[in-house]
């Protein structure tokens, strides 16, 4: 593989010469894209696709122009980072895929942390994700070791062993949910740079890229502009007293790494470095089939920094949909024949000291002592159990606990049976469902909008690693109990604020329809694979193949 050589600037796209022009082809576009590119905007939820779309002029703009699926859905209950990029490749759900949640708890691995961070290698001994500072990022191995299915790049390859199967990032675990266990070249945000997983001559090229992006951090420069829809989002929003939310962002000041991530800037360093790797790589300009997978982070930080309501996420959205038009002018200018879609790992949810005051009373934050601690030591005072080891596990206050394996059969049945009626007790709660329940199920059909919380729970439910029981918080209870700067709002719910995405495909020539009909991120790999040419057996793909031709012929053969 050639050394990559990256330009220099990070936040302007490049022109592509006339000499890179003349070596790629320029013949008519045959049925089959020459490269395939799909993006994952992180936190991006259909109903931020709804808010803002009347604005978008650039990159979204051009994406809505295409086969426009506005009612995409994550299924499944634990609609987090991980588990939903892993449905966006793969076509099957997280409880298939074995990716249940970004982090589950492990109380047989052999190490003092029982956390298991989802693309975490936690069988290379001294290493832990519970590590993880901002500084260091941790001491774990990055690894997709725990997706049990391949993508759709590395299935590409049974059919076209030449083909290129990349990915790159803002975070480690969208570039591999997306990318797989063995990506043809790969990156992912890292402190203070990008990483790859590879060694030889990737690094010293990484190592440019890195430095320059470091030094352009450190200079002072202009603020990002505010576009004049947003104005009317730009008012403060009572949180904490040292953290106004609602008011303008994305300054650029001297030193500015710290909050490089939560701005604009961040996607736009993923994208140039994206151009450049088809650039250098001549993505797209072979008889076969090469696949880009982008993780852009940025709107996800945004939103579990300031919300998605206010002016930020409004900024954010529009600077997103520039940079993605410049991106798509670059290709533009290559001459390659590429197909996008455009999707997101989940939705997010407002904070609720915002939605308070615009028509959701109900909005409230967690309780404190909703936690696997504190409940679990209810539960033993109510079971009259002794000893300082704990009897319940979990991650945060939703999703999956685990009853110890230090207690004996029958305690350990009378432990989760008083945790699953105090916890059902609890005003926040909406259901807890048994994992043994959950086991016995099939995976969910039908309509997904109309799943029931037991279905939309068991599609990300895998037997060997999910909770003995699994929690659910009602509707507009934000599992933050106590706002922190940088961390205000989240996700992770069952409720379709958190569930429902947009899905974009977008090819030149292709005619323009909208399907307001329901459909899942499951569905995208099985409708790539049809438009490639690749045949999966049957039963492979949870999802199902999805026409985006728009005219009288059909891409679902």
């Amino acid at each position: 593989m050639r050394v990559i050589k990256y330009v220099t600037s990070f936040i302007a796209f490049i022109a592509i010469s006339t000499t890179a022009n003349a070596e790629n082809h320029s013949e008519a576009k045959s049925d089959t894209p020459k490269l395939v590119i799909a993006i994952s905007v992180d936190q991006f939820s259909s109903d931020l696709f709804s808010e803002y779309r009347s604005t978008f002029t650039g990159g979204l703009k051009r994406l809505a122009s295409g086969a426009v699926f506005p009612s995409g859905y994550q299924g499944h209950a634990a609609t987090e980072t991980c588990p939903g990029h892993a449905t966006i490749m793969t076509g099957v759900h997280p409880g298939r895929a074995g990716i249940i949640a970004n982090n589950w708890i492990d109380l047989g691995v052999k190490r003092d942390d029982k956390t298991i961070y989802c693309a975490e290698d936690e069988r290379i001994e001294g290493t832990s994700f519970g590590s993880i500072t901002a500084a260091t990022q941790g001491d774990y191995v990055a690894s997709a070791w725990h997706l049990l299915v391949p993508t759709l790049g590395e299935r590409l390859k049974t059919l076209s062993p030449d083909s290129r199967n990349m990915a790159v990032s803002g975070k480690d675990r969208a570039a591999l949910m997306m990318g797989g266990n063995a990506p043809d070249m790969i990156f992912w945000w890292k402190g203070e740079g990008f990483q790859t997983k590879q060694d030889g001559l990737m690094l010293p090229a990484l190592a440019k890229f890195n430095t320059d992006l470091k030094a352009m951090l450190a200079k002072p420069r202009a603020p990002i502009a505010m576009p004049a829809h947003c104005e009317i989002r730009n008012r403060p929003i009572p949180v904490s007293a040292d953290n106004p939310i609602g008011t303008y962002r994305f300054q650029r000041p001297e030193n500015g790494a710290p909050i490089f991530r939560a701005s604009p800037d961040f996607d736009a360093a993923i994208l140039a470095l994206a151009t450049q790797m088809i650039t250098d790589e001549r993505l797209g300009t072979f008889a076969f089939t090469d696949i880009l997978n982008i993780g852009l982070s940025a709107t996800d930080y945004v939103g579990h920094a300031f919300g998605t309501g206010g002016v930020e996420m409004c900024i954010n959205l529009s600077e997103l949909d520039r940079n993605l038009g410049q991106f798509f002018d670059s290709l533009d200018k290559m001459d390659r024949d590429y197909l996008v879609v455009l999707t997101a790992d989940h939705g997010g949810h407002d904070l609720p000291e915002r939605l308070t005051l615009q028509g959701v009373p109900k909005a409230q934050r967690v309780d404190a002592k909703l936690n696997a601690k504190d409940v679990g030591a209810r539960v033993k005072q109510a079971l009259s159990l002794t000893g300082e080891e704990p009897v319940l596990y979990a991650d945060s206050p939703f999703g999956d606990y685990y009853v110890s394996l230090a207690l004996d059969v029958d305690t350990k049945a009378r432990v989760k049976a008083e945790a699953i009626k105090q916890l059902s007790g609890h005003p926040q709660v909406h259901a807890v469902f048994d994992g043994a329940d959950l086991a016995a199920m099939p995976m969910p059909q039908g309509p997904v909008e109309e799943w029931t919380m037991a279905e939309r729970t068991r599609a990300s439910f895998h037997p060997d690693r999910s909770g003995d029981f699994i929690v659910l918080l009602k509707k507009a209870v934000t599992p933050i109990a106590r706002a922190m700067r940088g961390y205000v709002a989240t996700h992770g719910s069952p409720w379709d604020y958190d569930r429902r995405v947009p899905i974009l495909f977008w090819r030149e020539g292709m005619s323009h329809f909208e399907q307001p009909l329901s459909v899942q991120t499951v569905d995208i790999a099985p409708t790539l694979a049809s438009v490639i040419g690749l045949d999966v057996p049957q039963g492979e793909f949870d999802g199902r193949c999805l026409d985006i031709d728009g005219g009288p012929e059909n891409n679902c053969k």
